[in-house]
C-alpha cells in the first residue's frame, strides 16, 4: 500500500470515528440539556412565568442582538454583562438581605463571617435543590425567589427600556435606550433570563453539579470548580507535551531533503487566463470594499467600549447601536474571508484545465450576484431587526438569530448555503477532466475537492435549530460552524491551496505536496474535530464532553509546534529563485499565517482551552485576544495572501508597488501585536484575576470595567487599531490601484506573450 493510500485510509477512519462520537454526544445533549418547563411556579401555585413565555423571551433576546449585547453561559460579547452571571449575583444578594433583615435585622454585609455562611449555606440549599418535575414539565420555586424573579424584572425592565437612574450604567454597557420597546417582550425576556440562570445554579438530578457544571464561578451558591476541572486539565497538558514529543520525533524521523530543480521562468504565467478567471477580479474588488467597511464598524465598536452611547460626542447609538455595529464587523469578517477563499478557488479550478466549461463565466457572474444580495440582504434584516421593526418569527426569518458568527436570519443562512453548493459546482466542473486523466495532481486535487465539499456542507449545521430550540443545543449545532467550519475545514482548504500553489510554481514535487498535505489534514482532524467539545464545557452538556473537549482540544495544539518549520520553508522559497521575488508578498503572508497560528490558535488558544481555566476565563477579553489573532492573523492573512496569488497572475504585465504592499504587510501585523498587548490581552488577564477572586459577575461588571486604569487601556487600543487600519487601507489602495500601474517594459511584455502562445 503506497503512503498517499494509507493517509486516505487513515484519514476516513479518524473523520469517520470522530464524527460517530461528535454525533453520540451530540445525542447525549438533546437527551441531558436543560429542561425547559411547560411553567414556573410558586408553592403556593401562582404562575410566575408560562413555558411559551421563555421560549418567547429566547427570541426576544435574539431580535435585541442575542449574544452581540452581552453573553449567556458565557458565549457572546464582552462590553455589557454575562446576563446569566449577573442575574445570579443579584438574586443572591436579593435574598440574603431579605434573610438578613428577616432574622437579624440589619443588611447581610452587616453579619458577622459566621451568620453571613449560615445564610449563604442555607441560600445553596435553596437555589442548588432541583424543583422542576418531569411528569408535569413544572418548576416550583418558593415565595421569596419568586419575590426575587420581579426585584429583577423590575432592574432588567428599566436597564433595557427607559429608566432615567439607569442611564450612566446603560450607557458602560452602550445599550441604548428601548432596545426593547413593549413591555410584553420585556417579560418574556426576563423569564428567557431567569430559565438560563436556574440552569446554571441547579443541580442535574442525581448529581451535586449544576447544569452549567457549575459555571459561572459565584461563591455565594457555591458554583466552584469541580474536581473533574482539574483533573481534566492535568491531563490535557500532559496529553500536549505527550503529543509534541511524539511529532518531533516523528517529523525527524521522515523528514527528507528533496531537491527541487527550480523552473528557469514562472510557470504561472504561462496558463492561460479564461474568461471565467478574469470574471472573478470583481470579487477581489467587493473583498477590498468589504474590508475598509468592517474595519469602520470595529472602530466603531472598539469605542463603544468606552464611550457607549456616542462616538466622540456624536449621539450614534440612536441609528447604529454597539449590537448592530459589532453583529456587521464580526459578520462581515466571516464574508469577506470567506469571499476571498472562494474566488482562489473560483480562480484555481479552471487554470488547472486551462479551459471553462460551459456556462462557467455565467455562473461565477451569477454567484458574485447572489453573495452581494446576501451581504446586502442580511445586513438590512439585522438592523431592523435590531431596531425592534420585526415580528419574532419574521425576525427569525429576515432579521437578526442572535447567535455570534451565526447572526443572519433563517432565509439569508440558506441563501448562503444555496450559493456555496454552487461555489461548489463551478469547482467540481472544470476538474473533472483533469480528474479523469489520471495526472500526479489527482490526490491533491481530490482533496482539494473534499475541502471544498466540507466548506459547502458544515455551513448545513447551521440549519439544524429551530427557532426556538433549546438553547443548549443550539450552541451544540452553533459550533459546528464555528469551530468544524471556519476552524476546521477552512483550515484543512488553506493547507491544501497553498500546498497546491507551491507545486504550481514549481518550488515543490506534486508527491511531497500530496503526503505533507494529507498527514496534515490527519494530525488536524485528529484533534480537531472532537476538539469542537472545548467551546460546550459549560453549555449544558454532559461531562463527558468535559473529558473529550480538554483531551481534543490539546491534541489541536500538536501540529502548531512546527509552525516555526512550514515559517522557515516558505520564507525560504521565497528566496529560491530570481523570479520568486514577484510573489515576495503573497508567500510573506503565509509566513505570517504560520506566526499566528502558532500564536494566535496556539498560545492564545491554548491559554484558555484547559477546563480550569475556561472556568474563569469563558467570556472575557481573553476570549477576545485567541478570536482576533487567529480570526484574522489566520484566515484574514491567509486571505490577502491568496488575494495576491491571483492578483499576480491576473496582473501580468504591471509593475508593482511593492513599498506600499511592504507598508501594509508590516502595518496590519504590527497593528494586530499592539492591539492585543497594549489593549485586549491585559484587560482579560485583569479580568481573569477579578474572576478568581470575586466571580464572574465582578469581571464584566461596570464597578469592574469603568475603573480608571481600564479606561486607560482601552483608549491605548487606539494605538494598534490605527495602524492596523492604515495597513489595511494601503492594501485595499494598491488593489483599486493596480490598473493605473505602469507595465513591464516592451521587450518584456512580448517575451511574456510569447511565453503564453
Amino acid at each position: 500500500m503506497t503512503k498517499e493510500r494509507k493517509l486516505w485510509v487513515a484519514f476516513f477512519i479518524i473523520t469517520s470515528i470522530s464524527f460517530a462520537i461528535l454525533g453520540y454526544y451530540g445525542f447525549e445533549i438533546y437527551q441531558k440539556a436543560p429542561p425547559q418547563p411547560a411553567k414556573v411556579v410558586t408553592t403556593t401555585g401562582e404562575v410566575v412565568f408560562e413555558g411559551q413565555d421563555i421560549l418567547d423571551g429566547q427570541n426576544v433576546w435574539q431580535s435585541m442582538g442575542g449574544q452581540e449585547v452581552g453573553s449567556i453561559w458565557g458565549h457572546g460579547a464582552y462590553t455589557a454583562p454575562d446576563w446569566t452571571a449577573d442575574w445570579l449575583h443579584r438574586e443572591s444578594l436579593y435574598i440574603l438581605n431579605l434573610w438578613s433583615q428577616e432574622d437579624h435585622g440589619k443588611a447581610y454585609e452587616e453579619l458577622s463571617s459566621e451568620e453571613q455562611a449560615s445564610l449563604e449555606r442555607r441560600l445553596q440549599e435553596e437555589l442548588r435543590k432541583n424543583t422542576y418535575d418531569e411528569s408535569t414539565g413544572v418548576i416550583t420555586i418558593s415565595r421569596i425567589r419568586a419575590q426575587a424573579v420581579e426585584y429583577l424584572h423590575s432592574y432588567y425592565k428599566g436597564l433595557f427600556m427607559e429608566n432615567p437612574e439607569l442611564d450612566e450604567l446603560r450607557s458602560h454597557y452602550a445599550i441604548p435606550k428601548n432596545s426593547i420597546k413593549d413591555e410584553t417582550r420585556m417579560r418574556q425576556m426576563s423569564g428567557f433570563f431567569f430559565w438560563a440562570t436556574w440552569a446554571t445554579v441547579t443541580e442535574r438530578p442525581g448529581s451535586n453539579v449544576t447544569y452549567t457544571h457549575n459555571w459561572p464561578p459565584e461563591d455565594l451558591v457555591g458554583n466552584k470548580p469541580t474536581g473533574d476541572l482539574l483533573i481534566w486539565t492535568g491531563f490535557s497538558i500532559i496529553l500536549l507535551l505527550f503529543g509534541i514529543g511524539v511529532m518531533v520525533f516523528y517529523h525527524a524521523k521522515m523528514k527528507e531533503d528533496e531537491h527541487v530543480d527550480m523552473p528557469v521562468e514562472d510557470p504561472l504565467m504561462r496558463q492561460v487566463i479564461t474568461p471565467s478567471m478574469l470574471a472573478v477580479k470583481k470579487y477581489l474588488w467587493i473583498v477590498s470594499i468589504l474590508i475598509l467597511i468592517q474595519v469602520t464598524f470595529g472602530v466603531v465598536t472598539a469605542h463603544y467600549g468606552v464611550e457607549g452611547d456616542g462616538f466622540y460626542g456624536f449621539n450614534l447609538a440612536d441609528i447604529l447601536p454597539y449590537s448592530i455595529s459589532r453583529t456587521w464587523h464580526v459578520q462581515l469578517g466571516i464574508l469577506w474571508i470567506a469571499t476571498a477563499w472562494l474566488a482562489t478557488g473560483l480562480y484555481i479550478a479552471p487554470a488547472v484545465s486551462g479551459r471553462d466549461p460551459k456556462f462557467q463565466k455565467l455562473g461565477v457572474n451569477f454567484l458574485f450576484i447572489c453573495l452581494l444580495i446576501i451581504v446586502a440582504g442580511s445586513m438590512i434584516g439585522q438592523w431592523m431587526g435590531i431596531m425592534q421593526k420585526l415580528g419574532l418569527v419574521e425576525n427569525f426569518w429576515f432579521g437578526h438569530q442572535g447567535y455570534e458568527y451565526v447572526d443572519l436570519g433563517r432565509f439569508w443562512q440558506i441563501f448562503l448555503l444555496v450559493g456555496l453548493f454552487l461555489w461548489l459546482a463551478l469547482m467540481v466542473r472544470p476538474l473533472l477532466p483533469v480528474l479523469r486523466s489520471k495526472t500526479s495532481e489527482k490526490n491533491l486535487l481530490l482533496m482539494f475537492l473534499v475541502s471544498s465539499a466540507a466548506i459547502a456542507l458544515f455551513y448545513a449545521a447551521g440549519l439544524m435549530w429551530g427557532r426556538q430550540t433549546n438553547l443548549a443545543i443550539a450552541e451544540y449545532w452553533r459550533w459546528w460552524v464555528v469551530h468544524l467550519w471556519v476552524e476546521g475545514f477552512f483550515e484543512v482548504f488553506a493547507t491544501v491551496v497553498g500546498a497546491f500553489l507551491f507545486v504550481r510554481l514549481g518550488l515543490l514535487r506534486t508527491r511531497t505536496a500530496t503526503l505533507g498535505v494529507l498527514l496534515a489534514t490527519v494530525i488536524f482532524l485528529s484533534g480537531g474535530i472532537l476538539g469542537t467539545f472545548h467551546h460546550l464545557y459549560f453549555s449544558g452538556t454532559p461531562t463527558a464532553v468535559m473529558a473529550l473537549g480538554a483531551t481534543f482540544s490539546a491534541l489541536e495544539v500538536v501540529p502548531l509546534v512546527l509552525i516555526g518549520f512550514e515559517a522557515y520553508e516558505n520564507y525560504r522559497l521565497s528566496k529560491a529563485t530570481k523570479w520568486i521575488k514577484d510573489y515576495k508578498w503573497p508567500i510573506y503572508c503565509l509566513v505570517a499565517v504560520a506566526f499566528w497560528n502558532f500564536l494566535g490558535a496556539g498560545i492564545f488558544g491554548f491559554i484558555i482551552n484547559p477546563p480550569i481555566a475556561l472556568y474563569y476565563m469563558q467570556g472575557l477579553n481573553t476570549t477576545a485576544v485567541h478570536a482576533h489573532t487567529a480570526l484574522f492573523g489566520v484566515y484574514g492573512m491567509l486571505g490577502i495572501g491568496l488575494m495576491l496569488f491571483v492578483l499576480r497572475s491576473l496582473y501580468r504585465v504591471q509593475v508593482w508597488n511593492d513599498k506600499l504592499l511592504s507598508f501594509s504587510f508590516w502595518s496590519i501585523n504590527i497593528g494586530l501585536i499592539l492591539m492585543v498587548l497594549l489593549s485586549v490581552l491585559p484587560i482579560g488577564l485583569l479580568q481573569t484575576v477579578a474572576s478568581v477572586n470575586e466571580g464572574m459577575w465582578y469581571a464584566r461588571s461596570a464597578e469592574f470595567m469603568q475603573q480608571p486604569g481600564m479606561d486607560t487601556l482601552r483608549w491605548l487600543r487606539v494605538v494598534g487599531d490605527t495602524i492596523f487600519a492604515v495597513g489595511l487601507i494601503a492594501f485595499v489602495w494598491f488593489v483599486f490601484t493596480l490598473d493605473s500601474r505602469k507595465k513591464l517594459p516592451a521587450e518584456k511584455e512580448r517575451k511574456l506573450e510569447e511565453v503564453e502562445a
